[in-house]
């Protein structure tokens, strides 16, 4: 019942909060977001499940129950954790206190609606993660899209609702074309299921069972079925991530959302859509995976590029980090084309550096705006020499990103790229991680541009207030990242092992197993 405690403690303490008097909000809500975490951690410390949950491997913390009959299909209450979703779980709880606590300067109207929601939103995304049935799934996918749409909508900047509403309608869409390539996929099965257990589903599909949909005579065949729905689903999940060309809505989402609602969103909403990549298109459709390797590839490499290049041309530091997680994205997608133990495995681990690195990096921006009322580039000129520990660590999130030994950036980048190098599924696979190891040049470039230009040089910023340290509610959270970054950077099997373990599966199910 461990996952149950996880989820009710959040929405618990969301309800909880919103009733909550303002001036009580921001520390309660702290408060209530530690058992969550603490809980997280237990299974962490305590996490004996092997394997992939999706592929007869032990699930830990699982609880099934059932819950209705759709027709000849049984949906039922199915929860368990691996080796993949684990990692994200404590990293939602991690996130979600810290991003709470960084919330305490900026957040000064409407706090106990702020913080409920934040907490609402929690539960959700531990439900995404742990979920293992698809309509449960489903139902988790799309609760995450209410709070974190009126947290851009309600708190964020002069655009904000047009920045919610865009979010909205993208993912809204993109959940429908998912939504109904998948379930052409279980009406294409047949008889072969009898629920919508994603394990049954996986080893139904692993094990050739799909069939025509509707009638040999006027159906569409197995084959095309199944490249339609994995198009589908990839289009649906892309949006999410987000890759090129489905971007567009990131950067006005984060530029506009609330600098603890962009942690959150960069930090873990994002991995929503690479999470779901790997649970349903590389996991349960590979032969699909591979014949589509080569143009994956080729989305994949574009948008660690493309999105590199668009936040070199950015002005507003905010933006560039944005873009950042276009780029960053990239490499998951290529991990997971890869179809070797550590492209699928770096993979995994690069969503969870992405995760702390990116938090990191919008917090320090978010401390920046407290002081400075500014996040334009060439306005914040000498800030090191009056915020030196915040810039100290906007300076290690930014090594971070460009790969610096020792850090988490440094390890996700290094498997992805030794996975995809040896990769026999991937036509090219030298020439494409070539392309991708070059994005981290960009990356570098902007990031050293910016950080010259934001912190260093003669302080010209005019103001009325005198500038000084931030508080220690600002500058824990960040320093707390700072140290997960390095630990994961140090010690990456702190969380690659089960990582390895629960992936090792998809290959070999697969294609045999590469390194």
């Amino acid at each position: 019942m461990l996952i149950e405690a996880l989820v009710v403690s959040c929405l618990l303490g969301a309800a909880i909060v919103f009733f909550t008097p303002d001036r009580y909000a921001p520390k309660l809500a702290f408060g209530l977001s530690v058992p969550p975490l603490v809980l997280s951690l237990y299974a962490y410390v305590a996490f004996d499940g092997s394997g992939n949950a999706l592929l007869g491997g032990e699930i830990a913390y699982e609880t099934f129950a059932e819950w209705l009959q759709l027709g000849p299909y049984a949906v039922n209450y199915h929860v368990g954790l691996d080796g993949i979703s684990l990692p994200l779980v404590v990293l939602s709880t991690v996130l979600t206190t810290l991003s709470i606590l960084s919330a305490w300067t900026p957040i000064d109207d409407r706090q106990s609606e702020f913080y409920g929601l934040v907490l609402l939103l929690e539960g959700s995304l531990i439900g995404v993660f742990a979920a293992l049935d698809f309509l449960l799934w489903f139902v988790f996918w799309e609760a995450v899209l209410i709070p974190m749409y009126l947290l851009i909508g309600v708190w964020g900047g002069p655009r904000r609702k047009y920045a919610a509403i865009k979010f909205f309608v993208y993912t809204n869409i993109a959940s429908l074309v998912m939504f109904v390539g998948f379930f052409a996929l279980i009406f294409g099965l047949g008889d072969a299921v009898s629920s919508t257990g994603m394990p049954a589903i996986a080893e139904a599909l692993r094990a050739g069972q799909l069939g025509y949909l509707g009638t040999p005579t006027v159906g569409v065949p197995p084959d095309t079925l199944a490249i339609a729905a994995f198009l589908a689903m990839f289009v649906g999940f892309a949006v999410k991530v987000p890759v090129v060309p489905f971007h567009t809505w990131l950067p006005d989402a984060h530029v506009e959302a609330p600098t603890p609602a962009s942690v959150l969103l960069a930090g873990v909403l994002l991995k929503m859509g690479t999470y779901a990549l790997l649970r349903f298109n590389f996991t349960m459709l590979p032969e699909q995976a591979a014949t589509l390797a080569v143009p994956i590839a080729a989305i994949a490499v574009i948008s660690i590029i493309y999105g590199a290049l668009l936040a070199l041309a950015q002005q507003d530091l905010k933006r560039v980090v944005a873009y950042s997680s276009v780029s960053s994205m990239g490499y998951v997608i290529l991990g997971l084309v890869a179809y070797t133990v550590y492209g699928v495995g770096g993979a995994t681990f690069q969503m969870v550096a992405h995760g702390l690195i990116s938090g990191l990096l919008f917090m320090t921006v978010g401390v920046f705006y407290n002081a400075t009322h500014t996040r334009m580039i060439g306005d914040m000129s000498g800030l090191a020499s009056k915020m030196p520990a915040t810039a100290t660590v906007f300076v290690a999130g930014a090594f971070g990103y460009m790969g610096l030994p020792l850090m988490a950036g440094f390890m996700a980048e290094l498997f992805v790229f030794i996975g995809a190098f040896e990769s026999t599924v991937l036509p090219a696979a030298p020439v494409f991680t070539a392309i991708a190891m070059f994005g981290i040049v960009i990356v570098a470039g902007y990031l050293l541009w910016a950080m010259q230009r934001s912190l260093f040089g003669p302080f010209e910023l005019e103001t009325d207030y005198e500038l000084g340290r931030a508080p220690v509610h600002d500058i824990a959270p960040i320093v707390t990242l700072v140290v997960l970054i390095v630990a994961l950077g140090v010690a990456p099997d702190l969380i690659f092992e089960m990582i390895r373990d629960a992936t090792l599966d998809v290959v070999e199910f697969g294609f045999g197993g590469g390194s």
